[in-house]
Parts: C-alpha cells; structure tokens; sequence
C-alpha cells in the first residue's frame, strides 16, 4: 500500500511540476502516466473520469487527480478508506509543485514582469499550451502503436451514437456560442435518451 501510494504521489508530483496550462493540457500528462507507463487504469476507466472531472466542480487536472487516485487504490483492491488516502494524496501530490513556484514568482513578478525575457517566455508558452490541449482531444480519441499505427479509441467512441453526440457539442460550441455547462448538461440528457434507443 505505502509503496503504491508512493508510487501515486511522485507520478502526480512530476505532472504537477512538468505540466503547464492547467485544465486539459494536464489530462493528455496524466493519460500518459496513468494508462500508458504504470498500466494502473484501462482507456475506458480514464475516459470515464475525465467525464466526471468535467461535471463536477473545480479545476479538470486536480479533479482528474482525485478520481484518478481513489480508482486506482480502488482497482489494487484496497478499502475505501485507503482509496480516499489515494485521492488525498494524488490531491496534493499535483497542487504542490505549482504552490510552491507561485510563492515564487509572486515574489518576483513585480520586479521582473516589464522584463523582455519574462514576456519572451510567456508569447513561448501560449501556443505551447493550445498544443497540449490539442494533445489532450487526441490521446482521448486516437491511440498509436509503433507497430500498428494509429487506430481509434473504440472504448471512448463506441458506435454513431457517440460519434453524434460528439459532433453535436462541436456545433453547439462553435456556432451556438453554448457554454461548457449547457453542453455537459445537453450531452448527459441525450446520452440517456439517446441510449434509450
């Protein structure tokens, strides 16, 4: 158990120090980590709390991190108690590095922020961001192998029920002008109607 959540809490420890932009650029490094490199959860479970992430409130990465936390000493067959140590730990794993290195830079951003290079370093990271959010849409939908290439993540886009519904928050985002909690909430109505069918 120590050692799992040892494990857990230096995975999310590094997410937290190497991931920038918070939100969905964190959810492609935890993808990685979780699914790919330990094997700790199945594309479908993360996929799954990626969604409840999205629904309930506060921040996509930290609530991510919990949920990720709790299943994950969920499915190595511990209590829930010790599954809620998982998400304690995973919790504050991912908020620490970035705690931190705000004390810091609140510290010296009044005397460096009219700087060159501290604007250089911002206009770098920008597009860096939207690439890591893009990154994140990806992982989610498409997996890649080196001997297979790639293919689609059929756990995430089942049948044309999913691929409808997907191309219908698009639409609504794009052209609607529809928020995220009108689309989360629109997409949860006609997942249950449309799963009726």
């Amino acid at each position: 158990m120590i050692l799992l959540l040892l494990k857990l809490f230096w995975s999310f420890f590094l997410i937290g120090l190497f991931t920038f932009g918070g939100g969905y650029a964190v959810v492609g490094m935890i993808q990685s980590e979780i699914v790919i490199s330990h094997g700790w959860l199945t594309e479908s479970s993360f996929t799954d709390i990626v969604a409840i992430s999205q629904m309930t409130p506060g921040p996509i990465g930290l609530n991510c991190s919990t949920y990720v936390g709790y299943e994950v000493m969920k499915q190595a067959g511990f209590s829930e108690l010790i599954a809620a140590i998982g998400s304690v730990t995973t919790s504050i794993a991912v908020v620490l590095p970035s705690f931190v290195i705000m004390i810091l830079i609140v510290r010296f951003y009044a005397k460096f922020h009219t700087t060159r290079t501290f604007s250089d370093v911002l206009s770098g990271l920008r597009p860096a961001v939207a690439g890591l959010i893009g990154a994140a849409a990806f992982v989610l939908a498409v997996r890649f192998s080196f001997g297979e290439g790639f293919s689609l993540v059929t756990d995430n886009f089942p049948d044309w029920k999913s691929w409808a519904l997907a191309g219908a928050a698009f639409l609504c985002y794009t052209f609607l002008d529809a928020g995220p909690l009108q689309i989360i909430g629109g997409g949860a109505l006609l997942g249950i109607i449309i799963n009726q069918i």
